[in-house]
């Protein structure tokens, strides 16, 4: 079997979706990993600390005799275990460190005595975030994007997901970008989140043709802040107007932020406990909003909204929800929309129904 070399095609390795082992200290990777990577570390938090102490006080030969002395026996045993398992699933797959060096090297050299050839990624974590900051900015300069708009309700999402060369933010964010928006699970860290971002764009870039479509969003996706030249690139592009009316937009509400996030929770916590998780989401999403809503109408909203939620919880009725759903449309998030756009309006190219739009970017256009 021919031994597959290590590499530094950080280009590959994205697009392809290579399974990779990061064998940094958990907390290295929580502050910033890769889709498609799992961590295996060679030394635990506190072994690195004490090693990184060591190094500072003795040298790098002191330090690497402490991290023989910590990682040795059962310890190392069963993280040599692991990393043959990870090599055995993805044979395809590479391993890496901070910046390629010594951790990797030496996890490399321990999988081997135990039989196993394992490729590991030159420059590591570094080198691959590097990459993907620089190619970030070029995927900004170079791509042609079309923005999708539309007043909350619309389904902008699901046109998205139609088109053929799109770019899901919210979905990389784990956020619905909306005071309303926030996900059962955590949001990825901001390092995270622009990794996701500059992969998806090369895929957009090198694996399919034609012009990006995203959503419009603001500079703030919950907590995860869209990257300054990918917001520069989008505020000038040109503008499609996903538009619905009123009825049809209440009931994509009330299945996204309702009966979805209901049967989330409830999947999450059970059905008692879920729900009242799900009423406490509900409440404090308004409650959010309520400088801009005003303490009389958002006290208004919640009444609304106690009441839906006692006939839903009661006998399944999610009528009462629709009532609260049009007066936050129509008196919050329609004035701030339509303001926004009129801001925009040179620049939109085209305005219509799902239907019409995916027509026309169906001619080519």
């Amino acid at each position: 079997m021919t031994t597959r070399p290590n590499t530094d095609n950080y280009l590959e390795l994205f697009l392809n979706n290579i399974p990779m082992m990061d064998v940094r200290a958990p907390i290295e990777y929580e502050k910033g990993a890769f889709p498609h990577t799992i961590n295996h570390p060679l030394m635990n938090d506190q072994e690195r600390h004490l090693v990184g102490i060591r190094y500072k006080q003795k040298g790098q030969d002191s330090a690497i005799e402490l991290g023989n002395e910590l990682v040795c026996g059962d310890v190392k045993a069963q993280r040599i275990e692991q990393w043959l398992a990870f090599t055995q699933k993805h044979p395809e797959g590479y391993l890496y460190c901070f910046r390629g060096g010594l951790r990797s090297r030496t996890t490399q050299q321990w999988i081997n005595e135990a039989g196993i050839e394992f490729p590991l990624v030159t420059g590591g974590y570094k080198a691959m975030r590097r990459f993907l900051i620089d190619e970030l900015t070029v995927s900004a300069e170079t791509k042609n994007y079309r923005i999708i708009s539309g007043r909350t309700g619309t389904g902008k999402t699901r046109l998205l997901k139609q088109t053929p060369n799109f770019v899901d933010l919210e979905g990389l964010a784990n956020h619905r970008g909306s005071s309303f928006g926030r996900q059962l699970t955590a949001q990825p860290s901001q390092i995270d989140f622009e990794n996701r971002l500059s992969i998806e764009l090369l895929k957009a870039r090198h694996l399919r043709n034609g012009p990006v479509y995203i959503e419009d969003e603001s500079r703030l996706i919950g907590r995860n802040a869209v990257p300054q030249e990918f917001r520069d690139t989008s505020t000038v592009s040109d503008i499609i107007v996903l538009e619905a009316p009123l009825e049809e937009r209440i009931e994509i509400v009330l299945q996204d932020y309702v009966i979805d996030m209901t049967n989330a929770y409830q999947l999450h916590a059970g059905e008692e406990d879920g729900f009242n998780l799900f009423s406490e989401y509900l409440l404090n999403s308004v409650s959010r909003i309520q400088k801009r809503l005003g303490g009389e109408q958002t006290q208004y909203l919640k009444t609304l909204m106690h009441a839906a939620l006692k006939a839903q919880q009661d006998n399944g009725s999610l009528a009462l929800h629709e009532e609260w759903i049009q007066i936050l449309l129509a008196k919050y998030y329609d004035p701030m929309y339509d303001f926004q756009l009129s801001k925009k309006a040179e620049r939109i190219i085209f305005r219509g129904n799902q239907s019409s739009i995916l027509e026309w970017i169906e001619q080519g256009h």
